[in-house]
């Protein structure tokens, strides 16, 4: 192509040319010495040299840009590949500053299998038939793991499941109404444009764990049902029911047992978890545990996790130096609710003010607050891992905590990115970004 152009440009050259000596005095009949013509011939010869020395240059380069096109695979196979198994850091961290670690547990301590979006989603739809007066046909609807991601927002006005990128636009597929994706037309036509501004934000609402999974499908098959029933309804309400109804079967204790009454089913044993604890205890760090789950769900989760390590089952609380349930994040960050003991025999909050944790003993609600000021722990030495960007990572940061995110989605991901197929397309991607940054040089001489 760039040497296609240089060529191109060659008779505009020579007619330039053309058109100086046909305005000559030469062509008027008018005399001139030959040391004029002289000047002119040796101009044109040295634009000739010119041209194809650029010609040249541009075939060389040309030569050299398709043997490294021809040799990417070769390239590709010295090239690492990314560990879907390493940490990866937005900022700098000395490890040996740390001394204090907090943990969340669902899905940072404990991992559940794809059943428990199954469980929520069927408990909830249940609730809402026999709580809510929903038509029974709802109890027909199936969980499908195929259709939520996490970090999704739902548009309480509109009905809309949406997802946004980092400047706040709506991803041009990224947006369903019940389960239809609409177009970018429709888009435009519901929205005006495909950015959500400060006012439209207001009605949006985050779906940011994996508890959402749940939550979204049932979001999106109910309004699904309105619209193909052609019934007139409020998304809002919707969406208000929806919300009733998964905070029921969490708090009403339906997910914990259906999780302990089956927890080869819905929970994942991971015994690196208990050898990484062990290692922070005897290099001396302290540890805690922060959780939103009632303590019994946490123990019984614990003890299925530690079954297979016989001297840690019965005392896994002796892993951690403080262990703080039904936290209630993220107001714990924020509110100055006291501490209360819990009573594991008796199942029971004591009334006891709580000046400083002792081991073995399990707390309940509280803030941060107060935690600060029993532990004594201060800010750049502590780091606490959560699943949730919001509840579990946002508060922290604001203390000065360093925090850490588990993100699972993110193995999945870069095990795409190690596929041949995706590496070879990134890499000719960029080849060709940098030959039309180099031809549009040549273009502009």
């Amino acid at each position: 192509m760039a040497s296609l152009r240089i060529r191109s440009l060659l008779p505009l050259r020579f007619s330039i040319h053309a058109t100086l000596l046909s305005s000559s005095p030469l062509q008027q009949g008018i005399s001139i010495g030959s040391r004029s013509y002289s000047v002119v011939e040796s101009s044109e010869h040295c634009a000739l040299k010119t041209e194809c020395e650029e010609i040249a240059a541009l075939r060389r380069e040309f030569e050299a840009a398709k043997q490294s096109f021809i040799n990417m695979p070769d390239a590709l196979r010295e090239m690492p590949k990314m560990n879907p198994k390493d940490i990866y850091v937005n900022k700098n961290l000395r490890l040996d500053n740390l001394q204090v670690y907090g943990f969340d547990y669902d899905y940072t301590l404990a991992h559940y299998s794809s059943d428990l979006q199954t469980l929520i989603y069927d408990l909830a739809k249940e609730y809402m038939v026999n709580e809510f007066r929903y038509p029974d046909i709802c109890m027909s609807f199936k969980y499908d793991p195929t259709f939520p991601i996490r970090g999704l927002y739902y548009d309480k006005l509109k009905g809309c499941l949406m997802k946004l990128d980092f400047f706040g636009s709506i991803e041009p597929d990224g947006c369903y109404f019940g389960r239809r994706r609409l177009s970018q037309r429709e888009i435009r036509d519901m929205y005006g444009t495909r950015h959500i501004g400060r006012d439209q934000a207001r009605s949006l609402v985050g779906l940011m764990d994996f508890f959402c999974f749940s939550e979204a499908c049932l979001l999106a098959d109910i309004v699904q049902y309105f619209v193909d029933a052609k019934l007139e309804f409020d998304t809002s309400y919707i969406y208000e029911d929806v919300i009733r109804a998964i905070d029921h079967v969490h708090r009403s204790g339906l997910v914990h047992r259906g999780i302990l009454a089956d927890p080869q089913r819905y929970l994942v044993k991971n015994g690196k978890i208990l050898r990484f604890l062990k290692m922070l205890r005897e290099r001396g760090k302290k540890l805690f545990l922060l959780t939103n789950s009632p303590y019994f769900f946490v123990d019984g989760g614990m003890r299925f996790m530690l079954e297979d390590s016989m001297d840690c089952r019965d005392s896994w609380t002796e892993l951690f130096d403080v262990v703080i349930a039904k936290a209630n994040k993220p107001q714990f960050y924020t509110s100055e609710h006291p501490f209360r003991c819990y009573d594991t025999q008796k199942d029971t909050l004591t009334f006891t003010k709580v000046d400083e944790f002792l081991p073995d003993k399990i707390y309940y609600h509280g803030c941060l607050k107060s935690f600060l000021q029993i532990t004594k722990w201060n800010g750049p030495e502590v780091i606490y891992f959560g699943d949730h960007l919001f509840s579990d990572l946002r508060g922290p940061s604001k203390a000065g905590w360093r925090t850490a995110a588990i993100i699972h989605e993110l193995e999945s991901e870069i095990q795409i990115q190690n596929e041949d197929g995706y590496r070879f397309e990134q890499l000719a991607i960029h080849f060709w970004k940098n030959l039309m940054r180099k031809d549009k040089k040549h273009a502009t001489r």
